[in-house]
């Protein structure tokens, strides 16, 4: 520098003989800052190891646990006119009560006395199907009865054929001792006439003998003829047997025939009577659908259809109904990566929309306003965002404050719900958290209480 003064600064300065606080040359801002900072990391330090729930964090909606809990719309079985309305919107209703009456637009189902007519159009059916039934009845006796004639008869026949063939046979023994007698009378004849010419004999017993020759050969022609007529009588039995057998199968057939088509017609009388009271079914049934039922206990949400003498078609829909008292649940949708950290029955902590909450993630004990639930459901099918529905519903018999849902919650409100895991340092989830890996993956067994994790690289460890 200038040197103007005479004192030496180049020499080394002798700091022993200085006290503690004349030698300390940093400010006191900076020493109280280093001493805040020195702070600041110990709490730092002692709160990264402080104990952290994992959890798996998603937003939903609440819905109902079964499928009949849920708004669902009322339409019109049949087509039909407006006639009287019985509801309003917001009124509360029981199961069975009529909402609205409708009336007949179709010409075919007019007339007020159809199901009456119908039926009588039955009876008169199954009037005519019980006179083919008898009919049937009586060509079945009537086969019976000519098949048993057939029998008598071809017995009756078949006793004449051989009655007729004994008969010639003993018209054949006439018949030879009719030769026999011939032979002895020709033969007597021819001794008369020797005896005759010799003179010994008269001659009217030559004549006798001669007219009892004659007698014997008139008697053999006659017994010749009658022969003949049985043998013909013969072949007539043995034709009228056949004509019999004939006359009667053609009988027999005919009536089998007959029966046959009147069995047809009775099978035909008897569809269409089955036809006939469906019909008069169908008609009973859609007089029952003029009037629109509540299928539960509800409460009307919305009327589509407005005033009286609107005509609606079938299958449009008419109201929209909310049912009471519903068994609530929560639908969330998590990531397929979270997927495998949940399981049946995990506890679930919940949020609900319109109820003030203080939630602290990493401790669940310390939240305010939150409510529990356990997984019912877990879907397997991805929706079109590509993630998985689970349903939280309340714990059965819970016997804490937050087990019991507020009766206020409505199907459609939205929640969000906290799937609570393992208990972890709270650098640790830091750490995984911001290196993107999943949380760590715990099955408790029986007899056996979850590990902690230790301070290493996130591995997924199942402990068994």
């Amino acid at each position: 520098m200038l040197n103007i003064s005479s004192n030496n600064n180049q020499a080394p300065l002798e700091l022993r003989a200085f006290t503690k606080e004349q030698v300390d040359v940093m400010p006191k801002a900076n020493r109280l800052l280093r001493i805040w900072l020195i702070a600041l990391l110990i709490i730092f330090m002692v709160f990264m190891f402080l104990p952290w729930t994992q959890n798996i964090q998603s937003d939903g909606k609440i819905t109902t646990l079964l499928p009949q809990g849920r708004p669902q719309s009322i339409q019109a079985t049949i087509a039909g006119q407006v006639e009287e309305w019985y509801v309003r919107e917001g009124q509360t209703i029981l199961a069975g009560d009529t909402i609205l009456k409708l009336t007949e637009v179709k010409g075919e189902y007019l007339d007020p006395l159809l199901v009456d007519r119908t039926l009588a159009r039955r009876d008169a059916k199954s009037g005519s199907a019980r006179g083919y039934q008898e009919k049937v009845d009586a060509l079945t006796n009537q086969i019976q009865t000519l098949e048993d004639q057939l029998v008598l008869k071809r017995q009756q026949q078949e006793q004449k054929i051989e009655q007729t063939k004994l008969k010639i046979q003993t018209q054949q023994a006439n018949i030879t001792n009719a030769e026999e007698q011939l032979d002895v009378a020709q033969i007597q004849v021819d001794r008369s006439q020797s005896l005759f010419e010799q003179g010994i004999d008269a001659r009217s017993k030559l004549e006798e003998k001669q007219n009892k020759l004659a007698a014997n050969r008139a008697k053999l022609t006659s017994e010749r003829n009658k022969l003949q007529e049985l043998e013909q009588e013969l072949d007539i039995l043995q034709l009228g047997l056949r004509n019999l057998n004939n006359e009667t199968r053609e009988k027999i057939a005919k009536a089998r025939s007959d029966r046959a088509s009147a069995r047809s017609a009775f099978f035909t009388a008897t569809g269409d009577v089955a036809k006939i009271e469906n019909e008069a079914a169908n008609y009973s049934a859609r007089n029952n659908f003029y009037y629109v039922i509540a299928p539960q206990n509800s409460i009307i949400s919305e009327a589509y259809v407005s005033g009286v003498g609107e005509i609606v078609k079938e299958g449009q829909t008419l109201v929209t109904i909310v049912p009471t008292d519903p068994a609530l649940a929560v639908e969330l949708f998590v990531r397929p990566m979270d997927l495998p950290l949940l399981q049946m029955g995990q506890e679930v902590r919940l949020q609900f929309d319109g109820w003030p909450a203080i939630v602290f993630g990493g401790w669940p004990g310390a939240s305010f306003g939150t409510f529990t639930g356990r997984i019912v459901a877990i879907d397997n099918n991805t929706n079109k965002k590509g993630e998985y529905r689970i349903l939280v519903a309340p714990r059965d018999n819970g016997d804490r404050d937050d087990d019991h849902w507020p009766k206020q919650l409505r199907p459609g409100s939205g929640a969000r719900g906290i799937a609570l895991l393992s208990d972890v340092p709270l650098w640790y989830e830091l750490w995984r958290q911001l290196n993107g890996f999943p949380a760590d993956y715990y099955i408790e067994e029986e007899g056996e209480k979850l590990k902690e994790p230790k301070s290493k690289a996130p591995v997924k460890k199942v402990i068994k």
